[in-house]
């Protein structure tokens, strides 16, 4: 989907680096049909040298020549950035818009063109940048099936790729753009408990990071309910049993859900300070 079409990442810092560096190691796109944008000109040349492709201080002249332009600015500028676009004719093209935007509706974006402007609005999260990420896709009001066949295209390097209805988009920010955090406090967590049993640090956190990242996969890939699995582990009277009620005693589960609905409530406020005043 994406073989010969030009890409242009307004924003190359965190996200789009990573974007850059999986499309062209994948060989889903070449490094000579990516540029890019950042907000300082005084960057522009580090950037371009960590990840190979041209980078500029002009967003404008980035998108005008890009059949695809990957919007990875931070919430409260995107909407900015929609409308500079347009009003330097960098959009009369009629490219396909893909934001990382977090909270921000792709019907703001719309808005901001002030013309019919095709979005797809996807988020990604962290682990992307090893490959293992989790993307997740909806389209606005203009964009069509192939639109989003080509965003999928544009982020499956980078890991799996779901879409989704676009009102569950702060819901998806709040567990799995957020959720890698919440793993890492838990991984954490985990660790300590080997040390004060008296494990090694280094040897804890290994074995802590190792068994979460196997019982995740076991959930991928046996398709099994979470709460099957740990059927398997709990044998009666057995010690996994009876740490599991000190877990429930702690109210682990309730504090973790409630994590992903603050997480949620934050994103979609990220989004109304990024809408046009």
């Amino acid at each position: 989907m994406l073989e010969g079409r030009k890409l242009a990442l307004i924003g190359v810092g965190t996200m789009g680096r990573t974007l850059a560096r999986g499309l062209i190691t994948s060989g889903a796109a070449e490094a000579k049909n990516l540029c890019g944008s950042v907000a300082h000109a005084e960057r522009a040349a580090e950037r371009a040298a960590e990840v190979g492709i041209e980078v500029g201080a002009d967003n404008g002249a980035a998108a005008r020549e890009a059949e695809v332009i990957v919007l990875c600015v931070k919430p409260k500028g995107a909407g900015g950035v929609v409308c500079e676009l347009a009003a330097e004719g960098a959009l009369d093209h009629d490219p396909l818009l893909v934001s990382i935007a977090a909270g921000v509706r792709t019907e703001t974006l719309e808005d901001a063109a002030g013309r019919t402007l095709r979005v797809v609005r996807a988020m990604p999260n962290t682990p992307c940048r090893i490959g293992q990420g989790m993307s997740v896709l909806s389209g606005g009001r203009h964009a069509t099936d192939d639109d989003l066949a080509v965003a999928e295209a544009l982020m499956r390097p980078l890991g799996r790729v779901l879409r989704l209805d676009e009102e569950h988009m702060d819901a998806v920010t709040g567990l799995s753009a957020s959720g890698p955090a919440f793993i890492y406090v838990i991984i954490e967590a985990l660790a300590e408990g080997g040390v004060m049993v008296g494990l090694p640090r280094r040897v804890a956190t290994e074995l802590a990071a190792q068994t979460v990242q196997g019982a995740a996969r076991m959930v991928i890939e046996t398709g099994r309910h979470p709460a099957s699995l740990k059927d398997d582990v709990t044998t009666p009277a057995g010690c996994t049993v009876s740490a599991l009620l000190a877990l429930e005693d702690g109210k682990l589960r309730s504090v973790l859900a409630r994590g992903v609905q603050e997480a949620a409530r934050s994103a979609a406020s990220l989004g109304r300070s990024g809408e046009r005043q």
